[in-house]
């Protein structure tokens, strides 16, 4: 699937009804080749998603506010904060029979174009003013397009006609039988022969074609009867040349098979749909996913990663030098040994065989022919001395090493269910604190704390809800009684959830919400069925030595229950 002319069209149509003389409000990049637009229109923020991926390249406005990506901006964000952030958008404009749409924006140095081409492979978005490319997402150079390069500084050029195509609105019954004699001979089908030969008609359309002419979908074109043909195509297009659109879905409600703009019988469950934007919103988020924070977070995950390998490596060698009480004992009987057979030994001698206790096991001590007995016996000593040493240091970094894994353990839940970029700048703020954060040190950008979600019951009672670490510590450790009820899902990192009580008996109902919230916070987001502790807040402890919010409680019972986002905790 992908956006094709008439699809665009009913978009700009859409558009124009909705953005008119939007103030640009926001330029923000969202992913490495996706900006959006705040626009300010009608009294309401819309947020514009334009996106020059090479696989999927699309535009549509977004169903809630986008989220900047990237630390770093491209040039080309750059440069739209300085022509487009503070302008108007005055119009939205579609050439004609391109996939091409043009934003005109009279910006606080002028009025310029921004210029999405959504057409896979050659995607781009381009900035003009004047006719001339200030810059572009996509630079494509001579040696890469000899037809038509697009970098700064160089005039633009519009996509090159499309020659041998003919215009399908002004199509005669014998204009399209001479087209179809002219293909005979070619044995191309009939769906591939209208994407070819008339301008604007997509694979899509062409199979909707092919259908409502009651030929089978693998008809050769030289098979198809021009009469036919021409009436499917005049049933599609006019109702597409007035405007009329009636844009649609086919396939299941969670991944969609296609979008149209037209009532689509060749795919089975078309239905229709709202507006153009919400069949293409639907679509490409059953594909792409809903998180717009993909990109901030994939540098942060791999720092998490690197710090647990290196904190796991750490553990083992701690686990590894750790020796038993035999062991230690070995080595100090080893070198008694040794000091009692010293004057017996050969001085080329390589081992020792010995009983320690008469009726113990023979111990065979090897020796370093290089050193003296009393040498050998000296380093025996100093290996049990070491050995008593870590018996009594290396339990308690083994220890704190355990707790910093358990620690990366939130702060990866935390990363997983940030919804915000301060969310993500706490995560990567913990792993500075815990000196785990490699490369140099990285301030916060929005200077902004997160804050926990607070909901309120319709009788009174209050949830909070701790979304990363620190929040987590604010909510179970503030201001809140010894009586009040906390939650959190079992034997997983995520949220605590503080139920005040207010010296009232907490409804079973407030209660399951709560436990609902602390399950839809937890990496068991996706399960049926999430087991969640509650116990009271004075029966929780802080872990000594571990990260914030790390805790032990008592006294709990679980409950079963289904996840729930806060939205769905809101509904009743």
């Amino acid at each position: 699937m992908y956006l094709d002319y008439f699809t665009l069209a009913a978009l700009v149509d859409e558009f124009e009804s909705l953005l008119p003389r939007g103030r640009i409000q926001d330029v923000l990049d969202v992913d490495a080749t996706g900006l959006g637009l705040e626009i300010y229109s009608r009294r309401r923020c819309h947020w514009l998603y334009l996106s020059a991926d090479p696989r999927q390249p699309r535009l549509y406005l977004a169903p809630e506010r986008l989220r900047r990506g990237p630390d770093k901006a491209t040039s080309l964000g750059l440069l739209l904060r300085r022509y487009v952030e503070g302008g108007r958008l005055e119009r939205i404009s579609q050439p004609v029979w391109e996939r091409v749409v043009v934003l005109h924006v009279a910006g606080p140095e002028g009025d310029v174009q921004l210029i999405v081409e959504p057409m896979e492979r050659r995607s781009n978005i381009l900035l003009v003013r004047d006719g001339v490319i200030l810059d572009c997402l996509r630079r494509v150079h001579p040696g890469e397009n000899r037809v038509r390069s697009s970098l700064p500084a160089h005039p633009y050029q519009p996509p090159p006609p499309q020659c041998g195509k003919r215009n399908p609105l002004q199509l005669t019954v014998d204009d399209l039988g001479r087209l179809l004699a002219e293909d005979s001979g070619q044995g191309q089908s009939t769906r591939r022969f209208l994407s070819a030969r008339l301008l604007g008609v997509s694979p899509l359309l062409a199979r909707e074609a092919v259908h409502r002419s009651s030929a089978r979908a693998d008809q050769r074109a030289s098979d198809a009867r021009p009469e036919d043909l021409c009436q499917a195509l005049r049933s599609l297009l006019e109702p597409l040349a007035a405007g009329q659109w009636q844009p649609g879905l086919a396939g299941d409600d969670d991944c969609p098979r296609a979008f149209s703009v037209y009532p689509l019988n060749c795919e089975p469950g078309w239905r229709p749909v709202d507006s153009v934007n919400v069949a293409l919103v639907t679509w490409y988020l059953a594909r792409t996913g809903p998180d717009s924070y993909r990109a901030a977070k994939e540098p942060v995950a791999a720092a998490l990663e690197e710090a647990r390998l290196r904190l796991e490596a750490r553990a083992k060698s701690l686990q590894r030098s750790l020796t038993d009480d035999d062991e230690r004992e070995r080595l100090r009987q080893s070198g008694e040994l040794l000091l009692a057979y010293q004057y017996t030994l050969a001085p080329d001698q390589r081992e020792l065989r010995a009983q320690y206790e008469p009726d113990g096991p023979e111990l065979v001590i090897r020796l370093d022919s290089k050193h003296s007995p009393l040498e050998n016996a000296q380093r025996f000593f100093a290996r049990y001395e070491k050995a008593k040493r870590a018996l009594k240091d290396v339990p308690k970094l083994l220890r704190r090493t355990r707790a910093q894994l358990r620690s990366l353990d939130q702060l990866s839940c935390d990363l997983e269910l940030a919804a915000s970029r301060p969310d993500i700048e706490e995560v990567q703020a913990a792993l500075q604190s815990m000196g785990l954060w490699r490369g140099g040190r990285k301030s916060r950008t929005t200077g902004q704390k997160s804050s926990a979600l607070r909901l309120e019951t319709s009788d009174g009672f209050v949830i909070r809800v701790g979304r990363n670490s620190r929040q987590n510590e604010e909510v179970t450790f503030g201001r809140v009684s010894g009586s009040d009820l906390w939650l959190h899902a079992r034997g997983v990192p995520g949220a605590h959830v503080i139920v005040r009580n207010d010296g009232r008996p907490i409804p079973d109902g407030v209660l399951e919400r709560a436990a609902g919230l602390a399950a839809w916070f937890s990496p068991q987001r996706q399960e049926r069925s999430v087991a969640v502790d509650v116990t009271a807040r004075r029966h929780v402890r802080r872990i000594q030595g571990a990260g914030p919010g790390l805790v032990s409680y008592r006294n709990e019972r679980t409950l079963r229950v289904r996840p729930r986002s806060p939205e769905a905790a809101s509904d009743h």
